[in-house]
């Protein structure tokens, strides 16, 4: 028989190896503006080399919990919240800020490329900021993150001149580069395909497989078709409640609540 102590440290071991499993726990999560509350009680958990989407009606409080996974909820006035996330079994509200959203990127959904800096320098913004000053190192970074990106080829002629100058797709998958140049843990994505073509979506989703391999993505999308496409698991959010949460192909096909079938088969929404 197995003694206490080896009980507790093989317990402790299986603990670890889920907490590397599972990069971002939401545990009791609710979150508003003043005396109002957007999310209620949320609880889910974000896998490591996952796609994570979360699906729900404008104003059901998708944006509203993406942006609490890397405390930028906290960015508006009179913001509030309780409960815990935990990245990697750390409690986010109790990190700084600025080291937290290294670790948690975010695209946004319209392309927000630095207006005054070129190609380069949006990708190396983050690099710098963190004192990097070696021109090989920023070099190498802004390659491998833009070809991370799927844009190096596009762009590699073209470093120094403004960002502006890209297409809609390319400024999007610009600012995907940027994100990962500080080596996030997770890539949060908050409807980033809403604004490009059908090419440029397809592009954007095609990137997302291969970005993958390397982290946990979490993204909020409208496009039901979309989600089911990318994503390995997904939740439906309502009025800021978390209704339904699992694997993707089931939420889909059998979905265990009602107000989830009635959604996806589009009764509304």
């Amino acid at each position: 028989m197995q003694s206490v102590m080896e009980q507790r440290t093989e317990t402790h071991n299986i603990v670890e190896q889920l907490i590397k499993i599972i990069s971002i726990q939401v545990q009791g999560l609710s979150a508003g503006y003043g005396r109002g509350n957007v999310l209620h009680n949320i609880n889910m958990n974000m896998f490591e080399k996952h796609i994570t989407a979360i699906i729900g009606p404008s104003g059901c409080g998708k944006s509203t919990l993406i942006r609490c996974l890397n405390r930028m909820h906290e960015v508006y006035a009179g913001a509030t919240y309780e409960g815990k996330i935990l990245l990697e079994g750390k409690n986010v509200f109790e990190m700084d800020p600025v080291i937290l959203r290294q670790q948690v990127g975010m695209v946004f959904q319209r392309p927000n490329p630095f207006p005054t800096m070129t190609i380069f320098k949006n990708v190396a913004s983050g690099l710098i900021l963190q004192g990097v000053r070696n021109k090989s190192e920023l070099l190498e970074t802004v390659e491998f993150t833009l070809r991370q990106a799927a844009l190096w080829d596009e762009v590699k002629d073209k470093l120094n001149e403004s960002a502006l100058n890209l297409s809609g797709g390319q400024q999007q998958r610009l600012c995907i580069a940027r994100a990962l140049a500080v080596k996030p843990k997770v890539l949060l994505l908050d409807e980033p395909c809403s604004a490009l073509d059908p090419i440029a979506t397809a592009r954007i989703e095609e990137l997302l497989f291969e970005l993958k391999r390397d982290l946990a993505i979490v993204i909020v999308t409208h496009n039901m078709q979309q989600a089911a496409r990318v994503s390995d698991t997904t939740g439906f959010m309502l009025m800021g409640e978390l209704v339904e949460f699992g694997i993707t192909d089931k939420i889909f096909t059998n979905p265990r609540d009602h107000r989830t079938h009635d959604y996806i088969t589009g009764r509304f929404g």
